[in-house]
């Protein structure tokens, strides 16, 4: 079995991060899943994050069809699911009425998991302008009564970038149990990391706790359940393209001639 993992970073400009996605795929999964981490291009930007682009939704827009876009590509090219390893899911509703694979994402995960068991989940993160899109995202989902409320870490962007350069968590880990605290208070009996990065680090250092509460592992719950939605779909237990307006399938080549006129830049997939 294989799965596409796409994430907003770029590969190549955080060495230990690019390591320790792997180790986080073959801990969940072992040998019964492949996963393939697919960073942005490149040209994106120039930073080692890219906290200073997911905060407008004006660019999410390009991010959204870009990741809807990977989709088409994974599934072409034989892969089981599609994973959008990003808190606030960019193109998951265009990428499910692309391909007939499941697709899955990180925030959606999370959240629905939380409601699964009954618990409110407070989110911790270090970009505030998300809380809006993450919001947003809670809503639509019926999820808002389970949600206890955000906490945004002072300085949180510093405290990333420098734990992405050898993953030391100390620091970042001491800022989110302070967090963490917060929202326990305000009623929270779970945390979601409200990005991947931190969500990486706690999972390397192997912190499953901060300020009192159990933290989701966002990225190992969006593999294993990609994992669990494909061996599903393998078995009949489902179908992601019954005949509906989402999942109608029109021929691959109307698909190609409709990106090459209407997709940012066109080209094929």
């Amino acid at each position: 079995m294989k799965i596409w993992f796409q994430k907003h970073t770029i590969i190549g400009r955080n060495p230990w991060l690019d390591e320790t996605y792997p180790k986080h795929a073959q801990a969940m999964l072992e040998d019964r899943a492949e996963v393939t981490f697919v960073g942005l291009p490149d040209a994106v930007y120039d930073d080692q994050i890219p906290a200073d682009y997911v905060r407008f939704g004006q660019i999410e827009v390009f991010f959204s069809w870009y990741f809807a876009s990977q989709a088409v590509k994974a599934e072409r090219a034989g892969y089981d699911a599609y994973v959008i390893g990003t808190s606030q899911d960019p193109g998951l509703a265009m990428a499910r009425s692309l391909v007939s694979i499941p697709v899955l994402a990180y925030g959606e995960t999370a959240f629905s998991l939380a409601r699964t068991h009954g618990l409110r989940f407070g989110v911790v993160g270090f970009i505030p302008e998300l809380q809006e899109a993450l919001t947003a995202n809670i809503r639509r989902l019926g999820l808002a009564e389970s949600c206890a409320g955000f906490e945004y870490l002072p300085g949180g962007r510093d405290l990333v970038t420098a734990a992405t350069r050898d993953g030391s968590t100390g620091a970042l880990a001491a800022a989110m149990d302070e967090a963490a605290a917060a929202l326990r208070a305000q009623g929270a009996q779970c945390i979601v990391p409200g990005e991947g990065l931190p969500n990486e680090m706690l999972w390397a250092a192997g912190i499953h706790e901060v300020g009192g509460l159990p933290v989701i592992d966002c990225d190992g719950l969006v593999m294993l359940t990609a994992e669990m939605h494909a061996r599903a779909r393998r078995l009949h237990v489902w179908a992601a393209d019954d005949d509906s307006y989402d999942t109608r399938r029109a021929p691959d080549d109307v698909i190609d001639r409709m990106t090459e006129i209407f997709s940012p830049g066109g080209g094929r997939w």
